[in-house]
């Protein structure tokens, strides 16, 4: 299972899953785009984006709101994450993104922000978990 949403009064509440940090990131990815269309995106596109934190968890959600300033920005879907990898020392992450132009799609919600709301990056024996809460 790459990601499983849970109930929550107004927002979109979602855990992810991974065998590591990168993976886990990147199904929070998935979820993201999962909460906004069942479509699935065309690969047409390329983006390559980096970003920086102060930790796994900001880390976490500077990664989630770059995604939403590209789609904001620049209408762009993305449908596979590429070459992801995280400095787990200097909390930081690079990466690349396929996918398409959103006016292309169907969408039934919309992403306000990233919440640091119930957000959690831990590991847990030999698996990774992040819990994201998203403000629609």
């Amino acid at each position: 299972m790459k990601f499983k949403f849970f109930p929550h009064t107004a927002d979109v509440k979602f855990r992810a899953y991974g065998k590591n940090l990168e993976e886990v990131f990147e199904n929070s990815i998935y979820a993201v785009f999962r909460s906004l269309t069942d479509e699935k995106i065309i690969e047409k596109k390329k983006i390559k984006i980096k970003v920086s934190g102060r930790g796994l968890d900001n880390l976490l959600y500077n990664f989630l709101e770059e995604i939403l300033f590209l789609i904001d920005a620049k209408n762009f879907f993305v449908r596979r994450v590429l070459n992801l990898k995280i400095d787990e020392k200097k909390f930081k992450l690079r990466a690349e993104f396929v996918g398409d132009d959103g006016e292309n799609y169907e969408i039934f919600s919309h992403v306000k922000a990233v919440t640091y709301n119930e957000m959690f990056v831990k590991k847990i024996g030999d698996k990774w978990f992040v819990q994201v809460v998203l403000d629609v």
